[in-house]
């Protein structure tokens, strides 16, 4: 299985950054702050990621009363577990309960999050034994570039397949598609997905001989996500 920090890659932030500001677990002036990019890592790596936290609250006596228990949190987990298998059988309904138990897992992790960055007194080791990662303490900003769309083609029926050109220090690429109406203005936007490949963005669940749009951004950075990419059009076969 993957650990926590290997699966951030270039976010894992634990001793090697922080080493300069620690020493034997002593609190420096720098306050610690939990990492949250975990609202926008794909359903897979979210589901693990949830599953470490839940590990890391239970039995913890640094975080005796998080604001979501590790039962409750465990639920949920259980239900977006649940949700991902149905989901890869495909409909709208199936997509849409996913995203509903994705977001109350988030939503939990979230006030989970807050709880532990103010109940670890400022010591790394006890912040990452909650089973959360820390944010870094470089504040200098360094905005993600705007996806390019290099291709918009036909997968299996119903879908469509974006590639765009990788982005520097982006984790993950969310996609967002509308159908294009009468006059060629684009409807409501929905979410396409989250994907750490940016050779096949995979678009599913499209009405074929309909028209879509879709666009791309990256996420990461120091701000979190990128702008839009350019919109790129194509008929759903």
């Amino acid at each position: 299985m993957t650990t926590p920090l290997a699966r951030y890659g270039t976010a894992i932030y634990g001793v090697a950054i922080y080493a300069h500001a620690y020493s034997g677990g002593r609190k420096m002036n720098q306050q610690l702050r939990v990492l949250l990019d975990f609202a926008g890592i794909p359903d897979s790596s979210l589901d693990e990621f949830a599953g470490t936290v839940i590990t890391g609250l239970t039995g913890n006596p640094a975080y005796p009363t998080p604001p979501v228990t590790v039962a409750d949190l465990q639920t949920q987990l259980t239900a977006f577990s649940e949700s991902l298998i149905a989901h890869a059988q495909g409909g709208t309904a199936a997509t849409a309960a996913k995203n509903a138990a994705r977001a109350a897992v988030v939503d939990s992790l979230r006030q989970n999050a807050l709880y532990v960055q103010t109940k670890c007194n400022n010591v790394l080791a006890t912040l990452l034994s909650s089973g959360f990662q820390a944010a870094s303490t470089n504040h200098a900003q360094s905005p993600l570039a705007q996806p390019v769309i290099q291709d918009l083609v036909n997968g299996n029926s119903g879908e469509l397949v974006a590639r765009v050109k990788p982005v520097t220090n982006a984790r993950a690429y969310e996609a967002r598609y509308a159908v294009i109406g009468d006059g060629g203005t684009p409807g409501p936007w929905q979410s396409g997905g989250l994907f750490t490949s940016t050779r096949n963005l995979t678009v599913v669940g499209l009405t074929p001989g309909t028209t879509y749009v879709v666009e791309i951004r990256a996420i990461g950075g120091s701000t979190g996500y990128s702008d839009w990419s350019n919109a790129v059009s194509h008929m759903s076969l």
